[in-house]
């Protein structure tokens, strides 16, 4: 499968992941990428993500087949109405965003209207880094990617944008949005909650200075996504606040549990919280790898 064109609006890492990955596997004969700032064009070009990059949100889209939305959450619905006069009829156009429901409902019927499909994708990869230099040709790979399609999806588009993340080696899943925002809350949102109150917590400047001093591997590695973008992660958490809030409570009373049986020094309570999460931990790994090498 080739596109004649794809264009990727917004290349940071995702977007300029998709570029690489795209362009190496000829999915296109031309990748257009969009960016904001003229001092990224050369970036985009130099990193090998794009054929050419513009400001031009139009010209990057015109004549496109796949549109890909890689910005984030709150640029989107106007970013969709910006690109309606140069939208191909019969074009595809998706995101990369890890909140579906609110882009779904408002990007279906503005892309509809103008004679195209809008199908949600959220491709389970990433990092805490940020930018085009980051990006990486291998990153969807063994990578699951949601797709969120309604009743009014077009079987044909969504076979297509389907056969499109397998391609970049993504194994793809389909599910309802409302759906998929539930379970993203707790897998991919809620970590990264803990993961930046951990840091604000540890780190805090009021804390004697030797403090940060033994802060060595496990605490590196648990808060690493907290280095994320935090302009994402604002967007993220607003989208999908409902389903965070109750992540959050049900988190919050693992912890009080935990608590209440050091209280009562319950050696065995204790014990059960660790060897519970090991061994789920443990099943999941073991899980992940198989389906990996599959």
């Amino acid at each position: 499968m080739q596109f004649r064109k794809i264009t990727i609006v917004g290349v940071g890492l995702l977007g300029g992941s998709i570029g690489l990955a795209a362009r190496q596997r000829k999915l296109a004969r031309e990748v257009a990428g969009f960016v904001r700032r003229a001092a990224s064009l050369r970036d985009c070009e130099r990193a090998g993500a794009v054929d050419f990059a513009t400001t031009d949100l139009l010209a990057a889209v015109s004549n496109s087949d796949l549109i890909i939305l890689c910005t984030p959450l709150a640029q989107m619905r106007a970013l969709a109405q910006q690109i309606i006069p140069a939208l191909k009829r019969g074009a595809i156009v998706t995101d990369v965003g890890s909140v579906k429901a609110d882009v779904v409902r408002e990007l279906e019927s503005i892309i509809a209207n103008a004679g195209a499909y809008f199908i949600g994708s959220h491709p389970m990869a990433g990092a805490e880094k940020t930018g085009v230099t980051a990006a990486r040709k291998n990153l969807f790979e063994n990578a699951a990617c949601v797709l969120t399609p309604t009743k009014k999806t077009n079987s044909a588009a969504l076979k297509k944008l389907e056969q499109f993340w397998k391609s970049l080696g993504a194994r793809v899943l389909k599910m309802d949005a409302a759906q998929h925002d539930l379970l993203v809350s707790r897998s991919s949102h809620l970590p990264h909650v803990i993961a930046a109150a951990l840091a604000d917590l540890v780190l805090d400047p009021a804390n004697p200075k030797t403090q940060s001093q033994l802060c060595a591997t496990g605490f590196r590695d648990t808060t690493r996504i907290a280095s994320g973008s935090p302009e994402m992660w604002r967007d993220i958490a607003l989208a999908n606040r409902k389903n965070v809030s109750q992540s959050v409570d049900a988190f919050v009373g693992e912890l009080k549990k935990f608590q209440a049986a050091l209280k009562k020094s319950d050696g065995k309570a204790v014990e059960k919280f660790f060897a519970t999460a090991k061994q789920r931990r443990d099943n999941w790994c073991a899980k992940a790898t198989a389906t990996s090498s599959e």
